[in-house]
């Protein structure tokens, strides 16, 4: 018996991982070489390439193609529709295989639906890419983008929400700093020794 599931529409190639509670729907084409972390959901037709790594805990909603060069730590949510590269300049006559960039999406961040993102361009932790965003550059941590090209809207929670002022959570009281370098870290959260 199988330690995840996999739709008997999905193609799971060999040589791809997939972590025990993993859930594999309609449509799905995993290629050699894909690592699938544990207890992941990866929703109807989506595809994952050769070489991209999934962590814990990671959902990927419906129509999304993941390619080669992507890493996506634990607990990343990617939406429907959702699109990623892996070349700057493609062309379909020149082989660029050699070429291809790397994208981490690091812990706990979010990317909404039918947004890009451009390769190379890390989205830091818990980090917020709105819906429809076209991201061209590094999104920092605890940090939502929007538009295209994105450009910072706030600074967002653990949960998820944006900060007020005070860069406290309204929702679940979560509290953050200005560190010297000029990035938002935690300064209480629940769950966290404080920082």
């Amino acid at each position: 018996m199988s330690e995840y599931f996999v739709h008997p529409s999905a193609q799971v190639d060999e040589g791809a991982e997939v972590g025990e509670g993993t859930r594999i729907w309609h449509w799905c084409h995993l290629m050699h070489g894909a690592k699938v972390g544990r207890n992941c959901n990866i929703g109807e037709n989506a595809f994952i390439e050769t070489g991209v790594i999934l962590g814990n805990n990671v959902k990927v909603k419906n129509n999304v193609a993941l390619y080669t060069g992507l890493i996506c730590e634990d607990d990343v949510f990617i939406g429907p529709n959702a699109v990623f590269t892996n070349v700057a300049n493609p062309r379909s006559f020149i082989e660029r295989k050699n070429e291809f960039k790397r994208t981490t999406i690091r812990r706990g961040a979010t990317i909404g639906a039918n947004a890009t993102i451009v390769c190379g361009h890390d989205i830091g932790e818990y980090a917020f890419v709105g819906a429809g965003s076209v991201v061209t550059k590094t999104v920092p941590n605890y940090t939502m983008v929007v538009g295209n090209p994105a450009r910072k809207y706030a600074y967002v929670c653990k949960c998820g929400f944006k900060l007020n002022a005070e860069y406290t959570c309204e929702k679940c009281g979560n509290e953050y700093e200005v560190n010297r370098d000029g990035e938002i870290i935690p300064k209480r959260c629940e769950g966290e020794e404080t920082k």
